[in-house]
């Protein structure tokens, strides 16, 4: 046996102890999410799930709380209520993504410009996304009174007259299409922040090689903006997406799910189960199914967004 054969062993024992300390480290520095993920995710999600297996009421009856298994998931699926509410809140999905995460985009495209009190401007833009929705919708609200709110007024010096005065909230044409305006400019400026993130990421070097190459305004925009925030994009619709899908607060304070359950929504669907009905179990089961949409159209839109190179 050679000498480089028996010291090979005794070289190779530093460097698995080193292995071993650094994955020890690694695990130790994400220890804390992993716990807070456990305890403020993972675990609710499976308590909640047990609890739609149950006839678990609100507040605690002398009757002992059953096993129903799926039952509840049974029910939510043959009400044609929860059928209308999941159809709402696709429909309000659909229409302020691009109202939204447009405005979004445009604004940081704005605000990334040198232009006077830049600092100033962006922290206008971004001053309905740290404004309380309660707060907005009482503002929204007001604006959209019938008949002679300031957005009627303001429609009808435009047209002239012609058009009539619009009962926003009160009309099932024109509610969701109001809850659209409304959530839109509320939220966009946090999709604006981080498109702002996402352009001043971007390198200089690749704008100062196109003007170079003699690239107008637009082709730098098209060949070295759009590409530089292919990931921005994916971030923007899934978090839009999924806060889309929990629309709430609007709902409630401004049309309560109505006229004509034009504007009920899965989560005020749920609470309302839950809460003014006191069937918890019942609306666990809601919440488990809205979670599972949920995950999959994320995981739909990433993987659809990977494939076209978005």
């Amino acid at each position: 046996m050679t000498l480089q054969q028996t010291s090979t062993p005794a070289l190779r024992r530093p460097a698995r102890r080193r292995d071993k300390q650094r994955l020890w480290q690694e695990m130790a520095m994400i220890a804390p999410a992993v716990l807070l993920l456990t305890i403020f995710l993972i675990t609710p999600f499976l308590l909640s799930f047990w609890t739609a297996m149950t006839n678990q009421p609100l507040v605690p009856r002398p009757t002992p709380v059953r096993f129903v298994g799926l039952l509840n998931f049974e029910r939510v699926f043959t009400d044609p209520l929860f059928w209308t509410a999941l159809w709402n809140v696709t429909r309000f999905t659909i229409w302020v993504l691009p109202v939204q995460c447009g405005l979004a985009f445009l604004t940081a495209l704005l605000l990334h410009q040198k232009l006077p009190m830049q600092n100033l401007l962006r922290g206008l833009f971004f001053l309905p996304a740290i404004t309380s929705m309660v707060v907005v919708c009482v503002i929204w609200g007001t604006l959209f009174q019938y008949p002679s709110g300031p957005l009627n007024q303001i429609v009808g010096f435009l047209s002239g007259g012609t058009i009539q005065p619009i009962d926003w909230l009160g009309d099932p044409n024109w509610a969701m299409f109001s809850i659209v305006l409304l959530s839109a400019w509320q939220a966009y400026g946090f999709q604006m922040i981080i498109y702002l993130a996402g352009l001043q990421g971007i390198p200089e070097e690749l704008y100062d090689a196109a003007r170079i190459d003699g690239a107008s305004a637009l082709r730098r925009f098209w060949h070295v903006t759009m590409p530089g925030l292919r990931p921005t994009h994916v971030f923007v619709l899934v978090i839009t997406t999924i806060q889309a899908f929990k629309l709430y607060t609007q709902v409630a304070i401004l049309t309560q799910g109505g006229p004509k359950e034009s504007t009920e929504t899965v989560v005020h669907y749920m609470v309302r189960a839950g809460f003014e009905e006191q069937k918890l179990g019942y609306a666990s089961a809601v919440s488990v199914i809205l979670f599972v949409i949920v995950l999959l159209i994320a995981l739909l839109q990433r993987k659809l967004l990977r494939r076209f190179d978005v």
